[in-house]
């Protein structure tokens, strides 16, 4: 196994990274089992830059349009009463834990914007019945905070 890093150009956003169209060296083994199999990164080649280009454009174009729909998504999310419903055992402890996708769903059905469960960050695994606070990043430059309801059904 060789330590050596990756140089890797990012498709999507990932915490901590980077944006669509940056250039990043990472470890190998992140790389290649996590990050060019999940569709956030591919490799770097010389022929590349082209391909840098039009995913930057791209991203530019989104977010001049996107911004204004963050904010008015983070407005939206700070006023919604999220609740989620699941099972649980004796002394609130759930079965498993409330998953991103649960809670994605949840605001759906609370009315609320549709969410990519991959923007919503969840610092620790929700595991008991109770009020949650979770992030959601929306764009690069707004983030809104949500509190979610879990309760026994």
């Amino acid at each position: 196994m060789s330590g050596k890093p990756m140089k890797l150009i990012l498709t999507q956003e990932v915490t901590g990274l980077g944006a669509p169209g940056d250039v990043v060296e990472v470890k190998a083994g992140y790389g290649r089992n996590y990050l060019v199999p999940r569709s956030l990164a591919m490799p770097w080649t010389r022929g590349s830059e082209q391909q840098i280009e039009m995913i930057k454009r791209g991203r530019a174009a989104r977010e001049i349009r996107s911004l204004d729909d963050a904010r008015e998504a983070a407005t939206r999310l700070s006023g919604l009463k999220v609740r989620l419903q699941t099972r649980a055992g004796q002394g609130g402890r759930l079965f498993g834990s409330v998953s991103t996708s649960d809670i994605a769903a949840a605001v759906r059905h609370a009315g609320g914007p549709e969410l990519d469960r991959r923007k919503i960050e969840v610092p620790n695994p929700i595991k008991t019945i109770g009020s949650h606070r979770v992030a959601v990043r929306l764009h690069p430059e707004v983030s809104a905070t949500l509190d979610v309801e879990v309760t026994a059904s």
